[in-house]
């Protein structure tokens, strides 16, 4: 949480605008010191408020703030560096919103691994008309996640990030699976 910092100094200190009849008087001078004080952990914010809005240098509590703000995909528990990274990602994610590639995106920043997306829609081009419909006809989204350690959470975590990244008409299905471990040789 921002607030008031022992020490810190103003950036711009009112002591030294004032009028001269003032410039000596202590009381007067003790005064503004202490608005100085009040004062200056809100200067230093505005004098750094473009880092508040660049989710690598902003504090951890204002970037948990801005991922609301933005509509990022977080549930509060991801690591430090996720959570930047998913910040950061917010707008691009929702540009490619309900695409494989969005949804892929959005499960690799959420997880750290990239899922295995099937479905049943495909696009082709044919030059007469009437040809073969391209995918199934019925619509449906499949996405696989292989974690090292997975849990009970992490599969109703990448259900409800599958739902709200998905196209709103297509009925899915999710699982979570444990990646296969190599010996170490």
């Amino acid at each position: 949480m921002r607030g008031s910092i022992d020490g810190l100094g103003s950036s711009t200190p009112i002591g030294t605008m004032l009028p001269a009849v003032f410039a000596d008087d202590d009381l007067a001078q003790r005064f503004i010191g202490g608005l100085d004080e009040v004062l200056a952990p809100i200067l230093s914010v505005l004098d750094c408020l473009d880092s508040y809005f660049t989710p690598s240098l902003a504090p951890v509590d204002f970037t948990q703030w801005l991922a609301g703000w933005v509509g990022a995909e977080t549930d509060g528990t991801e690591p430090e560096d996720r959570l930047r990274a998913a910040v950061a990602a917010a707008a691009y994610l929702h540009r490619v919103r309900g695409t494989r590639r969005g949804l892929s995106e959005a499960v690799r920043l959420v997880f750290g691994v990239t899922p295995e997306i099937t479905e049943s829609g495909a696009a082709t081009w044919d030059a007469r008309p009437l040809g073969p419909v391209p995918g199934e006809p019925r619509p449906r989204l499949h996405v696989a996640l292989r974690l090292p350690d997975p849990t009970p959470a992490d599969e109703h975590r990448l259900d409800s990030l599958v739902a709200a990244a998905r196209p709103a008409h297509m009925p899915y299905t999710v699982q979570v699976t444990a990646a296969e471990r190599i010996p170490e040789r």
